[in-house]
């Protein structure tokens, strides 16, 4: 991240409050004098409870008594979206504008080739405050707008527990990473002050807004609606906060076991919700803390489950953050790019094309039912994840095509696809990254591999794939030493060339 601009002259609450180690000041100067409102670009940050951003907003329009609207744009080139993910926005923005009447919050939403610039104007905006994305394309947008505006343009970062910017760099291991989050926890895993607006949204004319009961993608004629919105989950902070509850009072006591355990229900399903910013970190985080001390639940199911939504979540955070190619085999940990260049050339028993995958056409059931998951709900269990993206190197002409390919299902299919999670799990499974060298094998060379036969040894995997069967007539194949059930295939172009 570039160090943050000048600020320029502002008053001292504003300037304490922009010196928080949340906020990134990308445009500094001065508020608007006659500026009338303060402008709140939501963007990843969906929610208007447990918002860092919004907060942070609401303080500075009270300083400068001035009322605050949210501003969300929809625009018809979000990255990689298709319908599935537009479906599911468009529920968490219908909850986000219900709760924002209720605070006394001004709620816009506009589609291209309507601008943020030119609402800003509309409104004689005196500030403009915008939640962070890692991710290569949002942070350039946000680059941009700073450049263009004439305004002060402060940003948050409201996707994590602890601030990224306080540890300024990646990790090679979670291990690595652990002892420095611990010590920053406790300052930041407490429920904020409620910062309430003290002056109500009541502006001179009403503002245009799209209606939320009309389809915010009618008319983007490039849009891919072929991969269709899924029945399994529904958008917003509503449906995130029911989800939340029901997994801490049925599921949270027995994650420790059930969370490998992919033919049950044993782990929370909340990466939709934190991929869509419907539920913050630090909601799941004080709900989880409030059952331990209730009794409910033990310190080590508390543990083991914050461990993976605060801490991988937020070391995948920093790889984005800090990984120029952390959707490419340019990602690969070095020792991880020499074994595989090294290993390249070795046989590949199984070789499938893309679309193959994408079908769920493979020998392995297993895997099969994993694909089948994904497209089918937009969701995969996360202890499967591994073994789907380990099986796509496998079976892939080489490990850069591999990435490739796992980037391009993943964000296809998964409602928390196009995520730093997603990202990092495809960076450690196929290129080493916040992983350690192994056993040397081949085609895998270093890289940990998993083999069929022996992962489906550590839960029902027969109850797992009939589960996710797609047919009554699919049996259990998961014996990685059989004859090849598909020949070789001519490999399809991937998104970009092999380059070892």
């Amino acid at each position: 991240m570039t160090a943050a601009p000048h600020r320029g002259t502002i008053s001292a609450e504003l300037d304490a409050l922009c010196d928080q180690p949340r906020v990134l000041v990308r445009r500094g100067g001065a508020p608007r004098k006659d500026g009338q409102a303060v402008v709140y670009w939501m963007q990843r940050a969906i929610r208007v409870l447990d918002n860092p951003a919004l907060d942070v907003a609401i303080t500075a329009a009270n300083l400068l008594e001035l009322p605050i609207v949210i501003y969300f744009g929809v625009a018809p080139n979000d990255p990689n979206a298709n319908l599935r993910h537009y479906h599911f926005l468009q529920q968490g923005l219908r909850a986000a504008a219900e709760d924002a009447a209720e605070r006394g919050l001004g709620f816009v939403v506009r589609r291209a080739p309507e601008t943020l610039a030119a609402f800003l104007e509309e409104t004689r905006s005196a500030l403009l405050i915008g939640d962070e994305n890692p991710c290569r394309e949002p942070e350039r947008w946000r680059r941009v707008l700073a450049r263009r505006l004439t305004i002060p343009f402060w940003t948050v970062d409201a996707d994590v527990v602890v601030p990224s910017r306080l540890f300024n760099r990646s990790f090679a291991l979670l291990h690595h990473f652990r002892p420095k989050l611990r010590a920053e926890l406790p300052r930041f895993l407490a429920a904020p002050p409620a910062v309430a607006p003290l002056h109500a949204w009541r502006p001179a004319k009403p503002l245009a807004s799209y209606p939320l009961n009309k389809e915010i993608t009618a008319g983007f004629h490039a849009l891919d609606r072929t991969i269709r919105p899924v029945d399994a989950f529904t958008g917003g902070t509503h449906a995130a906060l029911q989800r939340l509850r029901a997994f801490v009072d049925r599921d949270l006591a027995d994650y420790e076991v059930n969370r490998n355990h992919p033919e049950q229900a044993g782990t929370s399903r909340l990466s939709p919700y934190l991929h869509f910013g419907n539920i913050g970190p630090l909601t799941i985080a004080l709900a989880v803390e409030k059952a331990v001390q209730s009794g409910r639940v033990s310190a080590a199911a508390k543990e083991r489950f914050l461990e993976q939504t605060i801490g991988w979540r937020e070391l995948s955070v920093l790889f984005v953050r800090h990984e120029p190619n952390y959707d490419s085999w340019d990602s690969a940990a070095p020792w991880a790019r020499k074994t595989l260049i090294e290993h390249t050339a070795d046989p590949r028993p199984y070789r499938y094309t893309l679309a193959q995958m994408e079908r769920a056409e493979t020998h392995d059931e297993l895997w099969n039912a994993a694909q089948r998951q994904m497209v089918e709900t937009g969701w995969m269990h996360n202890v499967l994840r591994m073994y789907w993206a380990k099986k796509i190197l496998e079976w892939s002409p080489d490990p850069a095509t591999a990435f490739d390919w796992a980037v391009f299902l993943n964000d296809r299919y998964q409602l928390d696809g196009r995520d730093p999670n997603g990202y990092a799990g495809i960076a450690w499974s196929i290129v080493g990254r916040h992983d350690r060298p192994w056993f040397n094998r081949p085609v895998f060379g270093l890289i940990r591999p998993m083999s069929g036969a022996s992962f489906a040894k550590k839960f029902n995997a027969a109850a797992y794939i009939r589960q996710h069967s797609g047919s009554g007539d699919r049996t259990l194949a998961l014996n990685d030493e059989r004859p090849p059930a598909v020949s070789a295939q001519q490999r399809p172009e991937s998104r970009r060339p092999y380059k070892p």
